[in-house]
């Protein structure tokens, strides 16, 4: 887990990228409570690294966090036509943690970087993701109800 190549062949492993609410609906000065946490490979440059999400077996964990609401936990998913995005579950349930099963388990070919199985599972689109994910780069997030977010970087470790 975490130990998939990418980025010049070396071994690469998962860091936390931390996002804080920068602007959004009801939120014009953003909200440093309202967050996402993801477990991610970089590249060599510090951007995602597309080749090391397909080679992961293990799905790349995301979490949201926003006060008065449950944490939501999914994970992150790359699509070469769309890009990166996320699913998120409904509840607390991660993937494998009752919350559905990962792609392929069932036969014991699980798909590399496959998310739960979950078709009903919402994406939430990255619309802009920055060159490097790096303290101080900004993203867009919309939700599953169409409303768009602006993420800050506040954490790469």
């Amino acid at each position: 887990m975490g130990s998939a190549g990418g980025g010049g062949g070396t071994a690469a492993r998962r860091v936390t990228v931390t996002l804080a609410m920068a602007h959004g609906p009801a939120f014009p000065e953003g909200s440093p409570e309202h967050r996402y946490e993801l477990r991610v490979i970089l590249d060599s440059r510090g951007a995602l690294d597309p080749g090391a999400w397909a080679a992961d077996p293990e799905p790349w964990p995301a979490r949201r966090l926003w006060p008065g609401e449950p944490e939501r936990r999914g994970d992150v998913q790359y699509d070469p036509d769309s890009g990166w995005s996320l699913r998120l579950f409904g509840g607390a349930a991660a993937p494998g943690e009752g919350g559905g099963r990962i792609a392929g388990q069932a036969s014991g070919e699980a798909e590399p970087g496959a998310a739960a199985d979950l078709s009903d599972a919402p994406l939430q689109q990255f619309l802009q993701v920055p060159g490097t994910m790096r303290p101080g780069e900004y993203l867009l997030i919309t939700e599953p109800d169409g409303r768009e977010y602006g993420y800050r970087i506040v954490g790469v470790g």
